[in-house]
């Protein structure tokens, strides 16, 4: 994928690109994934038209969503081309994303179809029919020879934001087309929190978190990513509840469909949960990792990630993905020296670490005495709930009563996180 204009609809040559940008996408071969496998390769454009309104699959487990049915349904790409072999890879191509396209061989008849697309692919050979056409948003201009200087000028004629050249921008597009197929808009605001030491009541705070989210009427999601911490699951009260966990993704490659995942995990307390099972496997690849959660985060609402205090690949990719964490801190002289070593580490690649603080105190020490010590904006303090305290082996989740401090905490961290990213997504 290669733009054509910057912001300020200026031309941008090949060197400006790269510059701002950052990097062209690398050949096919090293950018090939198996989600562009499944129907083979040229060849296969009958079993693309017979197969582009079923189901995609990564690898043996949830990919992308079902495409829509057909009829003139909102959020289906439009596809103008008469080449009969781009046309075959771009019905391949929307059969990978799950998504049903609007096939014309020029701008549409009906009023509509151009303007109201949520995308627009133009093969190279239609670009001089559309030159008359309403300028638009979305519009990609697809070709195929590397070395046509003259691509650039017809994308430009047809006001188009991209240059995508194939094979090479297979994956990209797979991933715009996906994108249209699930509707997405705002990425979920996704938290994580991670123990400042062993103990800290991290896992107590993400399921407060996630159950106070889903309380309020927001889509959530709380994520387990530490596989030796006995399981969210469990201190939801859901082991034995039908659904996937974990170990079912480890083979996850590509894009995970955003919808498909939601339906496929454990619903519990009106929230979705994935979470370990009680197997062997005890790590996901970081790039299983980075599928499964971005495709959660392309849902909305909010992510609650439960984090362990040890760093690998995986964990390092959850983090990426963060908007925020939450540090816990028992106020004890101890907790905080550990917790030291863990803001380090986490600082490295979180934007936005907060502590969290929780009593009782030591004396000497406050909350903002801990924010002081470890140099961290103060996020609060988690207050101890009795009740809880009380009810081990109980199935009511924390932050369930929607009444005691550890909700009204939860509550309030939410308002203002919200507020502070442009409110519910």
């Amino acid at each position: 994928m290669i733009p054509t204009r910057s912001d300020d609809g200026e031309f941008m040559a090949g060197s400006d690109c790269r510059s701002a940008y950052g990097r062209f996408l690398a050949p096919r071969k090293e950018r090939r994934s198996p989600v562009l496998h499944i129907f083979g390769n040229r060849g296969a454009a009958e079993a693309a038209r017979k197969t582009w309104e079923g189901e995609a699959h990564v690898t043996g487990t949830v990919a992308h969503d079902p495409s829509p049915a057909t009829g003139d349904l909102p959020g289906r790409p439009l596809i103008v081309t008469e080449d009969a072999d781009l046309l075959d890879d771009l019905l391949r191509l929307c059969a990978a994303a799950g998504a049903t396209p609007e096939v014309h061989h020029g701008v549409p008849d009906h009023g509509g179809g151009w303007e109201a697309a949520p995308l627009v692919l133009v093969g190279d050979d239609a670009a001089r029919r559309l030159r008359g056409a309403a300028r638009r948003r979305g519009v990609v201009l697809v070709g195929r020879d590397q070395d046509d200087s003259g691509v650039w000028r017809r994308a430009v004629q047809i006001g188009a934001d991209h240059v995508l050249m194939l094979p090479d921008g297979e994956q990209w597009l797979v991933d715009r087309i996906a994108d249209v197929a699930e509707g997405v808009g705002r990425p979920a605001l996704t938290v994580g929190v991670v123990g400042g030491r062993g103990g800290a009541g991290a896992s107590t705070l993400a399921c407060a978190l996630a159950v106070t989210s889903a309380r309020e009427g927001l889509r959530t999601l709380l994520v387990d990513a530490d596989p030796l911490g006995g399981g969210l699951d469990v201190l939801l009260g859901g082991e034995s509840a039908e659904g996937l966990r974990w170990p079912a993704f480890a083979a996850s490659r590509g894009r995970v469909g955003g919808g498909a995942l939601e339906e496929s995990l454990p619903r519990l307390h009106s929230l979705r949960v994935l979470s370990w099972d009680r197997g062997d496997c005890v790590a996901v690849p970081a790039q299983a990792v980075r599928a499964v959660l971005a495709a959660g985060r392309r849902r909305g609402g909010t992510v609650v990630v439960d984090l362990p205090r040890r760093l690998d690949d995986g964990v390092a990719e959850a983090l990426a993905q963060l908007d925020l964490a939450l540090l816990v801190v028992p106020a004890e002289l101890r907790a905080v020296a550990a917790a030291g070593r863990v803001a380090s580490a986490l600082g490295m690649v979180v934007r936005d670490l907060r502590v969290a603080v929780r009593g009782p105190y030591a004396p000497g020490l406050d909350d903002r005495e801990v924010a002081r010590l470890l140099g961290l904006p103060l996020a609060g303090e988690v207050p101890v709930e009795p009740a809880l305290q009380r009810a081990h082996g109980t199935t009511k989740p924390p932050g369930a009563s929607g009444r005691g401090p550890l909700a009204r905490f939860c509550t309030t961290f939410w308002a203002q996180a919200l507020a502070e990213t442009g409110g519910p997504r």
